[in-house]
């Protein structure tokens, strides 16, 4: 239990440290808008690179937790296109979850709920049974801050497989939303439209997707 609290305190910690840090300020449409020229260059001449670079950098912002990951998504759609950018921020964010699914299995251990009482070994029981099922839920309809559904399925003994496929699978839907939104940015970037076709489909399927948090929120309740 002390072992458990250490972990979470010092990780609060860095949370709080990385969101006051420039780190998290960097990650702004704002400098989306400042710097696209530079990076649409980079992408027309060495495209490759480019999704490498973008890549490493979702994967640091996952990890990290850092505030961003949205605008991530959405430049990644705005360079790459809502193709290319929902698969590189799906394996980016997966990688990147699956760091934080490592380093929480080794800091604390698999059995870290079971250390919080009766509710914290019902929640693991769950998780180890039905994990795949409940983390594609959670992954699907977010009802929960990602970094914190990161860390439960680690805590509580989940396989490492199961919570890569789960998390790969749910954050599809949400991601190429966003991918979307991003692909339809240069206008309003320019201080033209901000409604473009791109942005209102997506703003339709983000809708689509909160909806269907609502039998979701139900199911896992039951469950």
């Amino acid at each position: 239990m002390r072992r458990l609290l250490l972990a979470a305190g010092a990780f609060l910690l860095l949370l709080v440290a990385l969101r006051l840090s420039p780190l998290g300020e960097a990650l702004s449409l704002e400098n989306l808008r400042q710097h696209q020229a530079g990076l649409l260059a980079l992408v027309a001449e060495r495209p490759f690179l480019a999704a490498l670079l973008f890549l490493c950098a979702y994967v640091a912002v996952v990890a990290l937790s850092l505030p961003g990951a949205t605008v991530m998504t959405l430049t990644g759609g705005f360079l790459f296109g809502p193709l290319v950018g929902t698969a590189l921020a799906v394996m980016g964010a997966t990688v990147g979850a699956a760091l934080v699914f490592l380093l929480a299995r080794r800091i604390v251990g698999a059995k870290g709920l079971e250390s919080l009482g009766e509710r914290g070994a019902r929640l693991a029981a769950l998780l180890r049974r039905d994990g795949f099922l409940v983390l594609l839920a959670l992954r699907l309809v977010p009802l929960f801050p990602f970094v914190l559904v990161n860390l439960l399925p680690p805590l509580a003994g989940m396989r490492l497989p199961a919570f890569l496929a789960a998390t790969a699978l749910g954050i599809v839907p949400a991601t190429f939303a966003y991918a979307l939104a991003g692909s339809g940015l240069g206008d309003a970037l320019e201080g033209g439209r901000v409604l473009t076709p791109e942005i209102i489909v997506a703003l339709c399927g983000l809708a689509l997707v909160a909806l269907l948090g609502i039998p979701l929120r139900r199911w896992l309740e039951r469950r």
